[in-house]
């Protein structure tokens, strides 16, 4: 009788997004791909850079537009007084 591996929750999330890469590293085995594998990895960590990117600039959006409304808001008062 052969022991089967317990499949970890960590392989099922890798399962679903690639079968066959999941069965290369449950046997220890290295995919013939490792071309394509690595433009994945890079197109992955170029699109998690502009992600960012846009993060900070939605933070650095949202911080000019405050100053603004508290300039208007002074400028407003200033002009009733």
């Amino acid at each position: 009788m052969s022991l089967m591996k317990a499949i970890r929750s960590s392989e099922i999330g890798s399962y679903l997004f690639c079968k066959r890469a999941w069965w290369y590293a449950r046997n220890g085995e290295k995919s013939d791909n490792q071309t394509r594998m690595s433009a994945g990895t890079e197109m992955h960590e170029k699109h998690g850079r502009q992600v960012m990117a846009a993060g900070l600039t939605r933070t650095l959006a949202i911080i000019i537009m405050l100053i603004a409304l508290v300039m208007l808001v002074s400028y407003c008062t200033v002009q009733i007084l």
